[in-house]
């Protein structure tokens, strides 16, 4: 592939990126939306995340406390991946680039591939539903709204979205393969398969 074809490529990624941020984006003009996504950005920030992982103990005993052992792992490993990621890509927030994209809530950093919250999210809505489904009707919607309101608030292009979903739900899956984290009729366990 030539270096035009490339460029060309590129260019048309970029744009249909933007495109997909606009889109979702102008409905954050109207107040209630970006109040609605504000809300749901700030609780995917970590506290809707640390009020599951300190329940699950209670309501499932000693596989809820494996699980969130489990959560603060994953949680780490997703925080070192989306750091690494954007230091070495360093993609400016979609508000940065384009003065068509409206800034709804102040970001916690500058770069915005990938989304860490879309990440983190993935990886623990996926974590929950291989050992309790029974959240699916909570966690499926939520991990959703958490998703779309980092595009509506202009924090996020699709991309960054779409890869930081991946790269959780990888996570998670990797987590959940590696380790036995609990077997019934025995004493919890953390070993690995």
């Amino acid at each position: 592939m030539t270096a035009q074809k490339t460029s060309t490529l590129a260019n048309r990624f970029q744009q249909w990126d933007l495109s997909g941020c606009l889109y979702l984006n102008k409905y954050c003009r109207r107040v209630s939306v970006n109040r609605f996504f504000s809300t749901v950005s700030r609780l995917g920030d970590g506290v809707f995340w640390y009020s599951l992982a300190a329940v699950l103990p209670f309501l499932y005993g000693l596989k809820g406390l494996a699980i969130t052992l489990l959560f603060l792992a994953t949680g780490l490993a997703c925080l070192c991946l989306y750091k690494t990621l954007k230091a070495r890509f360093y993609r400016a927030r979609p508000f940065v680039n384009s003065r068509e994209v409206i800034k709804g809530c102040a970001p916690l950093d500058v770069c915005s591939f990938p989304s860490g919250h879309t990440m983190h999210a993935c990886c623990f809505t996926t974590i929950v539903l291989w050992y309790f489904p029974e959240f699916a009707l909570l966690l499926l919607p939520f991990t959703t709204l958490i998703a779309i309101s980092r595009m509506v608030l202009g924090l996020h292009y699709p991309s960054d979205v779409i890869i930081g979903a991946l790269l959780g739900v990888l996570i998670a899956l990797g987590a959940t393969s590696l380790f036995d984290i609990y077997q019934p009729g025995t004493s919890l366990t953390v070993a690995a398969r």
